[in-house]
Order: C-alpha cells, then structure tokens, then sequence
C-alpha cells in the first residue's frame, strides 16, 4: 500500500524542527502550544509533554506576557514581529534572554488557525555585552565614575571575606543592589538573600519578624513562624535602615550580632544562626553616634566594611550611560522599540540634582516612555517640573550646562592627578589625545607642570 503523504510530510517537519538551534513552538486560536521543539525544550527546560496543550504564557512567563504579547499582537493585527528581545523565566527560574520573532500561521485558503514563535537564546550575547561594558558596570550597577570604580574593585574581596558589610548612601542610589552583588559574588550564593526593612517596623514586630516566633507567644500566634535570620540560614541577612531603629532593640540585634545565636519570641532555647550580616542606612552613623542617638559598641559592630555610595549629582558622568541602560530595561517590560533621548531632554536630565538619586531616574524615564509616541525621548516626555521655562527654551545650546559639566569632569581629573594629563585620561576613561582635543576645545588653562615629575606626584604630602 502507498504511504500516507501527509503523515511523511509531519514526520520530516518533526525531524527539521528538532535539528535546529532556534526554538520554535506554535499555538493555535486559543493560545494553547502544539507544536514545540527540542530547542524550544532546551532553552526553557521544560520538557516536550508538559508544554504542549499548556496556554503560552504559562510556560514562558516573559516580561511581555501580562502586558503585550508579541505573538497575540501578530495574530490580532497580522503583522509579524522581528528580533524583539524579552525575558523568559525558565523551569529553574532563572531569566534567560531572547530573541523573539512571530508570523502567523494560515490554511491554504487564508483561514488564521495559530501563530508561530522562533526564538534565540542571548546568554551568551547579553554575557558578552556586559564583559564589552564592563568598564563601567559591575553586575547592573552601571557608573563610570572613579569612586565607583574603586568600590568596584574590591566588591570581589569584600564578598569572598564573610565579614559584615554596613552600606552607606542616600535614598535610591542601589543599596540592595550592592547587597545582592556581595551576595552573589560570596560562598552562600547558593542559598537566600533574606532584607528586611528595620526602619518600617515598631520593636516589638521588628523582632518577631527577624527573629520569628513560638506558638502561643501571644495571642494570635497560633503556630510557630519562622522568622527572617531563619528564612537566610546559610545566605545572607540585609537589615536596611538600620540606622532608624530603636535604642532599646540595638541592645537585642548586638546581642545577635555578636554570638550570632537569637531566641524566637515565646521559646526558651536558643539558636544558632549561619548567616552573613550586611547593613544598609541612609544616615550618617558615626554622626548619630556622636548625637547619642545610636550605640557606639553596635556601631563598631557593624563597621566593619563600609562602602559608601556617592549620590547621583556627585557622578553626573553616570546619567547618559543610566539613561541608556534604563530605556533598554523599561523597552523590553513596557514592549516598546525607544531608540534614545534627544540632546535637549538628556541635557535637562544632567541639569537635575536628582534627591531621589537613581531610583528617581529610573521612574523618570520610565515615565517618559510610557508617554512617548516617537522613537526618541524628548522634553515633553519629561515630568512638567524638570521641563525648561520659556525664557529658557530660547537660550542658544552653547549656554546650556553641558559642555560645562564636561569642563568640570576634566578639571577635576586633572587636579585629582595634580595635573597630569596621561593619568587623568586613564581616571576617565578616554585615550589622552581625546583629552588634549576636549582640553583645547573647552578652553581650559593648564600649569606649567605636567604632573609626571616626583615632585609633582599626587602621592606626595602637601
């Protein structure tokens, strides 16, 4: 007997499929998946029988999904969509970059019976890319900025030390974020970074909550509750706001801090905790030590290791490359394709001085996308009280702060290596001829001295 035609063409077509690198699954009317890969397995984990007959999004989990789904706009406009980058969560939860493209999938007499999606993991690429920028990032911290630099250079040691680290700086400027990359970068990486916010909570809360609780400790504690130190056991503990805590519970959390062992609330007995300590505070402890109003021994408890994290309008040379890597983080969560910001609305964002630091930046962006029509960010995008005045929108760009802003940047690299050209081009990042070019242009008068003799040196006492 002949063969069935259309049963070798499904077998070739699982065959094809299932030889390529790319991952490829489709959905029908429904949005249910029927045809998926051994790539499309591959790069998410999951394995053939359980992603077919399952709804998309309940496989992929992208950052797309709940807001703008690429492969549900195609099948409702019919227009296909090219090398858009998302994020997926696969089985072990971890974000993978890809690739995405779509079409739809037609009879042979037009009737739209589902979509099909190829996509390409980006690991790689997305690790190369950051290897490329690594000389102003570190993980998702991005700065180019010389203190920065420096906190940079030894995150590595501090993470590999088990000390306790207290983390200093403003509101906004990515204390967690330190947090985690110490984290990730330490022995426990494997297990928990467990934060609490110690400023947010009376004593009595803030202590059942790091410390947990035993049942019948009080009245509505009807079973026992693990607290936070318990929940990191083996990782790392981030008490933030540290420094709004109260004098009485900075007597309990020294007690902790110095035998690492803690009684839960209603229990007799006490535990021994394995965990990695890092304080986070937006206050200047040693001054509030000095006021009274923290404890001296707690305070030399902690001090171990202090990073302290510059403000943004202390690193304005950050604000460009932050722009751009946030456009890029809030194109792929709000689905959108902005290609940058046009001079004048960048040059009002380096003019602010940014109390909220950069999670201010961040939301100011992100706002400005979200009503964005064009492909380029413009003043207008931007929150009314940052936009310019009408005496101002006529000033001539050569009047605007910029070009100054970048004077100052030099000069002050300059000083910094007593005048040393070569030097202060490696401080900034730039080839020295590129220094001598913007040194010329901007106009800025030089010593007589280079700053290469010893005499000279920046090391030298004054």
């Amino acid at each position: 007997m002949p063969s069935n035609p259309h049963k070798n063409f499904d077998h070739y077509s699982k065959i094809i499929l299932d030889n390529i690198n790319e991952g490829v699954f489709t959905i029908d009317a429904t949005q249910k998946i029927t045809t998926f890969n051994t790539a499309a397995e591959r790069i998410t984990g999951i394995p053939r029988e359980e992603a077919i007959g399952q709804l998309c999004y309940n496989v992929f989990r992208s950052n797309i999904c709940e807001t703008e789904c690429a492969l549900c706009k195609t099948m409702q406009t019919g227009e296909p969509i090219s090398e858009k980058m998302v994020y997926i969560i696969d089985a072990s939860g971890e974000q993978i970059p890809i690739s995405i493209s779509t079409a739809m999938l037609r009879t042979e007499n037009g009737k739209i019976i589902g979509g099909i999606e190829i996509f390409r993991d980006l690991t790689l690429v997305d690790k190369l890319r950051k290897e490329i920028e690594g000389n102003y990032s570190f993980a998702d911290i991005i700065s180019k900025n010389r203190e920065m630099q420096l906190i940079f250079d030894i995150l590595p040691q501090i993470a590999e030390s088990g000390s306790i680290v207290l983390v200093e700086g403003e509101s906004g400027t990515g204390k967690e974020l330190f947090a985690r990359v110490i984290h990730d970068l330490s022995k426990r990486k494997k297990h928990k970074l467990v934060a609490v916010n110690c400023g947010a909570l009376p004593d009595t809360l803030l202590e059942s909550e790091l410390f947990g609780y035993k049942a019948g400790a009080f009245t509505d504690a009807k079973r026992d509750k693990k607290g936070r130190i318990a929940q990191a056991e083996g990782g790392t503990i981030l008490l933030d706001e540290i420094g709004d805590i109260s004098p009485a519970f900075q007597v309990r959390l020294l007690r902790f801090l110095q035998d690492k062992t803690y009684e839960p609330l209603g229990s007799t007995e006490s535990v021994v905790a394995d965990v990695r300590v890092i304080a986070a505070t937006n206050k200047n402890l040693q001054e509030l030590v000095e006021k009274g109003l923290f404890r001296q021994d707690l305070f030399y408890r902690i001090n171990i290791i202090k990073i302290t994290i510059p403000p943004l309008r202390d690193r304005r040379e950050d604000i460009p490359h932050l722009v751009k890597h946030f456009i890029a983080k809030h194109n792929r969560i709000l689905g959108k394709n902005i290609t940058g910001i046009a001079p004048r609305a960048l040059d009002i964002l380096m003019r602010h001085n940014y109390p909220g630091n950069v999670r201010e930046l961040e939301n100011i962006i992100e706002r400005a996308l979200v009503l964005c029509r064009n492909k380029v960010l413009e003043p207008q995008n931007l929150p009314l009280e940052l936009q310019p005045s009408k005496d101002d929108e006529h000033l001539p760009v050569e009047s605007l702060p910029l070009k100054e802003l970048e004077k100052q940047s030099i000069m002050k690299a300059l000083k910094h290596n007593n005048w040393n050209r070569q030097a202060a081009a490696a401080e900034l990042h730039i080839h020295k001829t590129t220094l001598f070019r913007k040194i010329k242009q901007l106009g800025i008068k030089l010593p007589g001295r280079d700053g290469r003799s010893k005499s000279s040196s920046p090391f030298c006492p004054q």
